[in-house]
């Protein structure tokens, strides 16, 4: 199989606080301008050394034409930064990579299209970007147009599109338009779960066509089912790289640490955008004398802390409950209300013998005026509920996702007896 992709050597090392190079709005040019002075004066009054990390280090492998390659891994792992390589949206420290076909890439919701443009204008403005004649766009208009289920909206620009509306035109424009290299990251979460299976669909017809894709995901059912290989990366690195049966097993039992807890002291680093910016998140027993393990039988709370930086800005929150394989268990949305400035803390509670026992991760969405996703948050929390024991006997887990006590009521109602 000759290689379509070819990776040597790729490593991506970031300046923590250090602003990536890219192109500036009028707004941003004249901020910048009176801002660098006070800038300057700051470095040379900081003797501190800047701290780096490297979100990508030493990466080698090569995807053969015709393959589908998922690559798994724990937030920070180095996915979405591999992705943006390979998209050229960033530029690597080191190393090379090489593509020798077309590439389209569906990265995170909000890049790709021009906001101010319409649903048709941005179809065509992306076709042209891949190389494409306007009589090769026109054939597969109306396909995409079908998948995207957009007809209405098809002339309102894409900056009034709800998140899901965008995520569905960006798949149906980057799956139909015929790269060679398709190249996916973790969006399909923000669709409903049928769009969702549509999607993979595709990702599985294109695949057929023997076009490439590289799918970024932690839905690990959907990696086992669509891709032959698997890259599971942590740190930066590879861990592992084989059979996709074999390194989501191993990624399962060695990858997997538990997360009941996470803090940003700084709002520069947290996770967010300018307008909320997540603070903390926990998870832990309802009841102070239920400590860990956490049992099918413990009540639990995910508590939530953000800062608000936009007064009376209506929000709600969306948690979605996974399986670490990646099988949704359930989503659930607060009010969307306007929010004060400030520190902000959200408390969901899921009760007592409701989750089965097995691993668990927790992703929180934040969302604007009900339909605009500001920012997801993927894995902020991991943990295990364990079977409770019961007389010395410990029973493991129960077939099914959840495994909730039911209230049983049996009547004996004296009919159908045999008084001979």
């Amino acid at each position: 199989m000759n290689p379509i992709v070819r990776i040597e050597d790729l490593s991506k090392q970031y300046c923590i606080g250090a602003r990536e190079n890219g192109y500036d709005t009028l707004r941003e040019s004249l901020v910048h301008s009176f801002k660098a002075p006070l800038q300057r004066l700051r470095r040379r009054n900081d003797k501190s050394k800047p701290e780096t990390i490297w979100a990508l280090k030493d990466v080698t492998f090569n995807v053969g034409e015709g393959e589908v390659v998922g690559v798994i891994g724990r937030n920070g792992a180095g996915k979405s930064t591999l992705l943006k390589v390979l998209s050229r949206i960033t530029e690597p420290t080191s190393g090379r990579v090489e593509l020798y076909g077309r590439v389209a890439s569906l990265l995170e919701v909000g890049t790709g299209f021009h906001p101010e443009l319409t649903g048709r204008e941005n179809i065509y403005l992306n076709g042209a970007i891949l190389g494409m004649r306007k009589t090769e766009i026109d054939r597969k208009f109306d396909e995409i147009v079908a998948f995207a289920e957009l007809e209405k909206f098809l002339d309102t620009p894409v900056k009034r599109y709800s998140s899901g509306m965008y995520m569905r035109l960006a798949f149906a424009v980057a799956s139909h338009l015929e790269p060679e290299i398709l190249l996916v990251d973790e969006v399909l979460a923000v669709g409903d779960a049928a769009f969702q299976k549509k999607c993979l669909g595709k990702m599985g017809e294109v695949a057929r066509e023997g076009r490439t894709v590289v799918f970024v995901s932690h839905n690990l059912a959907a990696v086992r089912s669509l891709c032959g290989r698997a890259v599971w990366m942590d740190g930066g690195e590879v861990a592992e790289l084989g059979e996709t049966g074999q390194v989501v097993l191993d990624y399962l039992q060695k990858g997997t640490v538990a997360t009941l807890e996470q803090v940003w002291t700084d709002p520069a680093t947290a996770p967010g955008n300018e307008r909320v910016k997540i603070r903390r998140a926990r998870l832990a027993p309802s009841e102070p004398r239920h400590t860990e393990p956490i049992s099918v039988e413990s009540a639990i709370e995910i508590e939530f802390d953000f800062w608000i930086h936009e007064p009376g800005i209506v929000l709600n929150f969306t948690i979605h409950l996974l399986t670490i394989e990646g099988t949704y268990v359930f989503a659930a949305s607060s009010e969307a209300k306007p929010r004060e400035r400030g520190l902000l803390t959200e408390t969901i509670k899921i009760p007592a013998n409701f989750l089965n026992d097995g691993i668990y991760t927790v992703t929180i969405q934040v969302v604007r005026d009900g339909t605009n996703t500001l920012f997801i948050h993927r894995e902020i929390l991991i943990f295990e509920v364990l079977d409770s024991v019961r007389d010395g006997n410990w029973f493991g887990k129960w077939p099914g996702v959840i495994r909730p006590k039911l209230e049983w009521i049996s009547e004996n109602t004296g009919e159908g007896s045999d008084h001979g």
